[in-house]
């Protein structure tokens, strides 16, 4: 059996792996083509070595749009029990990818639990767990700590991390002139800049990027490059911070591949409709059509408590014109760590939007369900509706909490005997309507 480091590696090759062939057959995709792209840096299938039960998917812009669930612990929530109760019923609800973005306690053992026994893919941000994992406040850390985070999680089988790269210390003197009306947004990215700021020193992931590269192709851990710059509001979206850190990822994209290292590259949070589809061109055009991982995008900034719809507009937006893979948002943004329930809303409204794309792009089959729904809908097939709902669940108690009378229970209660679908029935067989 000829040997290959990265999913990439073995696509350059000619090697077909386990997981190509899967991702393949999920995809209704012959798997020479599949493996063009994924060699190409196109699609990436995140698979770590070390991530044994892992039920492996492609992420490209060709493909299914993906949608990943953020989740973790915190200081105010700490329970990993929970955490875990989220990550399974995530999973059910047919999310892609968990990102563990724990921020609080010993985060190696929920970590290694979820590599264990999870079969999405697994994500983290390494720089938040270094404070955490050193027990030092962020200036006493030196640049190697970093770097040897960022080994701990590959090791703990990791199928991908998000790095933020592209600020360094250009970026400090950008931002202070620039004067965005929100600054730097991204968690990570204020870390990273905090951390620059306080040590004088280069950005670790940057200055020491040729390092982090071998650790991910001995693990085959895919590198998310984060968008430190993304805007947090509209006011912020496409400025000049966003863009040149965008150029920079470009760059950092190419020597990744350099090393058989599979990138995908995150994209903006708060966006106008109106930017979206030219934000989705310059990515591809600038980082060559590795795929993009988008946080929403959010299209207004005044909804919280519905941001997850905010961010399914954006999101459905996004995928259409070429984003691949949609983070989710729940109701909780900008607000709370979500509960069970919000993790719920979330999943459905991105999984809404990334079927809406799906249908708008032609992926194969992606319009069968909605068919069969179709199908159900004119035969007042209401067990049919049901299979055939996103939610069937929500679906089915919608109806049985406002039944209609019994002697029209085969349409609705809003329209009872009024009801279209049943009128033309009833008018093509030839047969008497009525209504009263």
């Amino acid at each position: 059996m000829e040997y290959y480091t990265t999913q990439m590696d073995a696509a350059r090759k000619g090697i077909v792996t386990e997981e190509l062939k899967i991702v393949a057959g999920k995809e209704h995709m012959e798997p020479e083509v599949l493996q063009k792209l994924v060699a190409e840096g196109k699609v990436v299938i995140c698979a770590n070595k070390g991530h044994t039960c892992l039920n492996p998917e492609g992420i490209g812009s060709m493909l299914r749009t993906k949608i990943n669930v953020n989740l973790g612990v915190s200081r105010d929530c700490k329970d990993y029990d929970i955490e875990m109760q989220k990550v399974m019923r995530a999973v059910d609800m047919g999310a892609e990818a968990i990102m563990d973005l724990s921020s609080h306690g010993d985060t190696q053992p929920f970590r290694r639990k979820l590599t264990r026994e999870c079969p999405a893919i697994i994500g983290t941000v390494p720089v938040y767990d270094s404070v955490i994992h050193y027990q030092k406040d962020l200036a006493e850390l030196t640049a190697q700590d970093f770097i040897d985070v960022v080994r701990l999680h590959a090791e703990d089988g990791v199928d991908f991390v998000t790095l933020h790269c592209g600020i360094t210390r250009k970026t400090i003197a950008q931002i202070k002139s620039h004067r965005r009306k929100m600054n730097i947004v991204s968690r990570g990215g204020s870390l990273v800049f905090a951390w620059m700021s306080m040590t004088g020193g280069e950005n670790p992931f940057y200055e020491y990027y040729d390092e982090i590269l071998e650790i991910c192709e001995k693990h085959d851990v895919t590198i998310s490059l984060g968008d430190a710059c993304r805007p947090g509001c509209l006011a912020d979206a496409t400025d000049v911070c966003q863009i040149e850190e965008l150029v920079r990822l470009g760059e950092l994209t190419k020597r990744a591949w350099d090393h058989n290292v599979q990138v995908m590259v995150e994209g903006p949070g708060h966006v106008p409709l109106s930017q979206i589809a030219a934000n989705m061109e310059v990515q591809k055009s600038i980082c060559m059509g590795a795929p993009f991982y988008v946080l929403g995008p959010l299209v207004t900034d005044i909804a919280p408590g519905y941001d997850h719809i905010t961010a399914a507009i954006g999101g459905a937006a996004a995928a259409m014109h070429g984003a691949a893979f949609l983070c989710y948002v729940t109701p909780a943004e900008h607000l709370a760590l979500p509960n069970i329930d919000d993790v719920k809303q979330g999943i459905i409204a991105s999984k809404i939007a990334a079927h809406a794309a799906d249908i708008a792009k032609g992926i194969p089959g992606a319009r069968d369900i909605d068919d069969q729904m179709a199908d159900a809908r004119r035969k007042l097939n209401w067990e049919g509706q049901f299979d055939c709902a996103i939610d069937p669940a929500a679906a089915r108690a919608i109806r049985a909490s406002r039944s209609p009378e019994e002697d029209h229970s085969d349409t609705c209660s809003m329209c009872g005997k009024f009801c279209a679908v049943r009128s033309m029935n009833r008018a093509l067989r030839g047969e008497y309507i009525d209504i009263l």
